[in-house]
């Protein structure tokens, strides 16, 4: 009887959880008869690695290798499930290469830890979403029923919706999102829905149970916990839902036939993953539309640079009311001039530090409702300065800013380091009298309280948030972010100090306050009902001309301009390296073989013993530019090289 003919060995090619450059690559390792037939890609595996067992993602399964020595097989199987599909390995992938990272560092962002009780648990079956509602919100809007059609065909089409900022059918911005995930699901496709954080997850979640039914969508979110998140993540990699909700994360999320990918408050920065390599989620959306060729949907009541250039290059189309038209939907916003002339007209509105017309305004809203008023910073008086030669009020021992707090005996002088200070004497004058330049929004609520003393006062800061309010009239007092939601919307609205907001020296400031001032606005009821949004501060600042307009496009578009005048994202590639003045000098050759790079420093790094050089190249030379310095990380890891060095590409704070 001839011998049985041997079979094939099967060959595993395996990611390796190693943070390090210069291994970034699969590696392959022999599969055992034993329990091979549940190896397949996208399963985690254990492996033996320099020594040391770690963890791996099966990426293929083939028969044939292309290393010489023998192969070390795999330890075990951690778990059969396919948690890494390959559409996401590929993203992954992308997402690394993009932004000079490893695919161990991303995918961690996309596959969360292992939760073994959850995994074992019984298998729910999941209902079907309830598709069959008509579209409200999006077919209002020009382009709106042509996107959905080509949604329900199945079309990769890509949009870009600025929703008109106003509390009211035109501003449902959870409705006209669901519009257009109804349209892919119609199509037999599922979609991914990502928002920036918690707050407007939930007006999300609500509006797509009524819409949809429950249980018939993931949410994956870090606060849901470790259980609770891996049993959603489950629920998609096994295809028993086709809708996911979530945040930054989420745009991972490895739904099956992904038909289209929502990213609602695109310029939000709760989008920029904190942690190396740093991707924004509106960026990885992009490749992943472009990758999987399906539907993209970037929303939010402003608009980006980013998004304007893409609109600019037709590779995405505004969905988006004529400005005009918007005006007519959205709050009546006027711009309230910030003068002592102003003030001296009415001893209450100088009471309250407001101007008198917007000290009547708010007297107005009250009749019919609550009034919010934004304040850009917590706390009583955030900042002190001497009372007779304005000099900055720093500690004596710290030289740290000081600062004003209200306790039980009156408003103390605090420094964030030494606590108290008493007595303080100006350096500069020998004066001990103090004021505040800029107040908080305690300091503004007690101020108002003495304006308004029959009117309740709400506040609402980060370190004490408020998540809504009635319809009673109230004074509702909140920093930027933190403002409650009115269950009728508000009556009117008031910006206060705005050039404050305006104030930081960043270039994403006008766009950041626009996109701030254009969610107050969204809270606010229509102008045909009588709300309306004031702003506090000098008429002719950009920002608040395209606020009056309710012009977030035409504000996007010539700020796109002056980016290419000055050449700064999304008009070039930006990157900087952190490191020690030696390591910098090292890195200089490769950054130098890359053609149209500048390069501008390095400067040293306030608190720490590192210096920053930052490198500027056209957009075509980005991927090389990038590849080059991730080859310096390389070498370096693999000689163990001393210090360190971190590579950020097209930074959100510029």
């Amino acid at each position: 009887m001839p011998d049985a003919v041997a079979s094939p060995p099967r060959i595993a090619r395996v990611a390796v959880d190693v943070p390090l450059a210069h291994l970034d690559r699969p590696f392959d390792y022999l599969v055992g008869d034993e329990g091979a037939a549940a190896v397949r890609p996208g399963v985690r595996v254990r492996v033996r690695f320099a020594g040391k067992l770690r963890d791996g993602y099966v990426l293929e399964v083939g028969d044939s290798t292309d290393v010489d020595a023998r192969l070390a097989p795999l330890e075990r199987l951690t778990s059969p499930e396919v948690v890494l599909t390959p559409e996401v390995a590929r993203l992954v992938r992308a997402v690394a290469d993009h932004w000079g990272g490893t695919f161990s560092d991303v995918v961690r962002l996309a596959v969360p830890p292992r939760h073994a009780t959850t995994e074992k648990a019984e298998r729910l079956p999941r209902p079907v979403p309830v598709t069959d509602a008509p579209p409200v919100v999006l077919p209002r809007y020009p382009g709106g029923d042509r996107f959905l059609a080509g949604l329900r065909a199945g079309e990769p089409l890509r949009a870009a919706w600025n929703p008109v900022p106003v509390h009211g059918p035109a501003g449902d911005w959870p409705g006209g999102l669901l519009d257009a995930v109804a349209a892919a699901l119609t199509a037999g496709r599922g979609a991914i829905v990502v928002v920036p954080d918690a707050d407007a997850l939930a007006p999300l979640e609500a509006a797509c149970t009524r819409r949809f039914g429950a249980g018939t969508f993931a949410v994956l979110t870090a606060e849901s916990g470790p259980a609770a998140r891996y049993r959603n993540f489950l629920a998609t990699s096994r295809r028993d839902v086709r809708l996911v909700l979530g945040t930054r994360a989420a745009v991972y999320a490895p739904v099956a036939d992904l038909g289209l990918v929502v990213v609602w408050d695109e310029g939000n920065d709760a989008l920029a993953e904190p942690r190396a390599p740093y991707p924004h989620t509106r960026e990885v959306a992009v490749l992943r539309a472009a990758h999987e060729r399906c539907g993209l949907l970037l929303a939010g009541h402003a608009r980006s640079a980013e998004v304007a250039d893409l609109v600019e290059r037709q590779w995405i189309v505004p969905i988006a009311l004529p400005a005009t038209q918007a005006r007519r939907l959205g709050p009546a916003v006027r711009v309230a001039a910030d003068t002592d002339l102003a003030l001296e007209r009415d001893p209450a509105a100088r009471a309250a530090r407001l101007p008198h017309d917007v000290f009547a305004a708010v007297r107005a809203g009250l009749a019919s409702g609550p009034v919010l008023l934004q304040v850009p910073r917590a706390g009583y008086a955030p900042s002190l300065a001497c009372q007779a030669c304005r000099t900055p009020a720093r500690c004596p021992h710290c030289s740290r800013r000081l600062r004003g707090e209200r306790g039980r005996d009156g408003v103390a002088v605090v420094c964030a380091t030494c606590g108290p200070v008493r007595p303080w004497a100006c350096p500069a004058c020998g004066d001990t009298r103090l004021r505040a330049p800029r107040v908080g929004v305690s300091r503004t609520a007690e101020e108002l309280g003495r304006a308004f003393p029959q009117v309740r006062v709400v506040t609402s800061w980060s370190g004490h948030l408020v998540r809504s309010v009635g319809e009673q009239p109230a004074l509702v007092l909140a920093t930027p972010g933190a403002e409650p939601h009115a269950e009728a919307g508000y009556a009117a609205a008031v910006l206060l100090d705005t050039p404050l907001m305006l104030g930081r020296a960043d270039l994403r400031t006008a766009e950041e306050a626009l996109r701030r001032w254009l969610g107050v606005c969204a809270l606010v009821r229509p102008a045909a009902e009588g709300g309306t949004v004031l702003a506090v501060g000098e008429p002719d600042a950009r920002a608040l001309q395209a606020l009056v307009r309710l012009d977030p496009a035409g504000f996007a578009t010539r700020e796109l301009a002056e980016r290419r005048e000055t050449r700064f994202p999304p008009a070039a590639r930006l990157v900087t390296l952190d490191g020690a003045a030696d390591t910098l000098a090292q890195a200089e050759a490769a950054w130098r073989g890359v053609p149209g790079v500048e390069h501008f420093g390095p400067v040293p790094l306030p608190d720490e013993d590192a210096e920053r050089l930052t490198l500027r190249c056209p957009p075509a030379h980005g991927a090389a530019l990038v590849a080059a310095l991730r080859e310096v990380l390389a070498e370096r890891a693999a000689r163990k090289a001393p210090g360190s060095l971190r590579l950020r590409v097209d930074p959100v704070a510029i």
